[in-house]
């Protein structure tokens, strides 16, 4: 059952952030307009930089020993995002009835679950959930 939920854990957050990458890499113009709100002249740097991040932190959720690796970086992207949408979006953006937001939260709380849930393979703290 466990092995079932971690997938779960993985496949919902690698399916937001790799669904929005079309509209990133494409220059969507909602994208664009998005990222201009955030980034004003830098919109295609912010734009790009967080798809690739997207991307990478996707690919790292399904290989065993790197999932800490990515869902930290999912966690640190989507800290991003929320902060984002709390102090320059707003929760609602472009009349989506806060489906980015909540996407965002849900990406956020499932890369935090699967984070502590591979707790003992991250270098620098594992030593200490090693199971002997």
């Amino acid at each position: 059952m466990k092995k079932y939920i971690l997938l779960i854990l993985k496949l919902v957050p690698a399916f937001i952030m790799l669904q929005t990458l079309f509209f990133k890499f494409t220059g969507a113009q909602e994208s664009i307009d998005l990222f201009t709100k955030i980034a004003g002249d830098n919109e295609v740097y912010m734009r790009i930089g967080t798809g690739i991040l997207e991307f990478i932190a996707s690919i790292l959720l399904f290989i065993p020993k790197k999932t800490w690796i990515g869902a930290l970086l999912t966690v640190g992207v989507m800290i991003g995002a929320v902060m984002s949408h709390l102090t320059i979006i707003g929760i609602e953006h472009n009349g989506d009835g806060g489906t980015l937001f909540i996407s965002a939260i849900v990406t956020f709380i499932s890369g935090s679950i699967l984070l502590i849930f591979n707790r003992a393979n991250i270098p620098w703290v594992g030593k200490n959930f090693k199971k002997n």
